[in-house]
């Protein structure tokens, strides 16, 4: 009975853990995003006009093109890490179909 608990509170300790990393990394790519996409596509576009990518300036690029990059990015950088963090608490489920 003792033993059912203890694996229960260890369970829920391991969930609520995985969720605080999947929390914090969610958290901190939607900043970056917020920062390239807003911060430099908006905030900073008159000081980044200065330099040119490409023949445009760098602020019309971030604001057209860089920000939907840095979103696709995002995304296969959140894939990655989100596949270490499941296997870090035991939740990855990429074996489940092979048996």
């Amino acid at each position: 009975m003792a033993d059912e608990q203890s694996t229960d509170h260890t369970n829920s300790t391991a969930k609520s853990d995985y969720w605080r990393a999947n929390i914090r990394l969610l958290l901190t790519l939607m900043a970056i995003w917020f920062a390239v996409s807003f911060g430099a596509g908006i905030l900073l576009r008159d000081w980044l006009d200065q330099f040119s990518l490409g023949g445009y300036p760098l602020g019309f690029w971030f604001a057209q093109q860089g920000s939907i990059y840095v979103f696709i990015a995002l995304i296969f950088f959140y894939n990655w890490r989100i596949h270490k963090i499941e296997q870090r608490y035991d939740l990855d489920d990429d074996d489940e179909g092979d048996s």
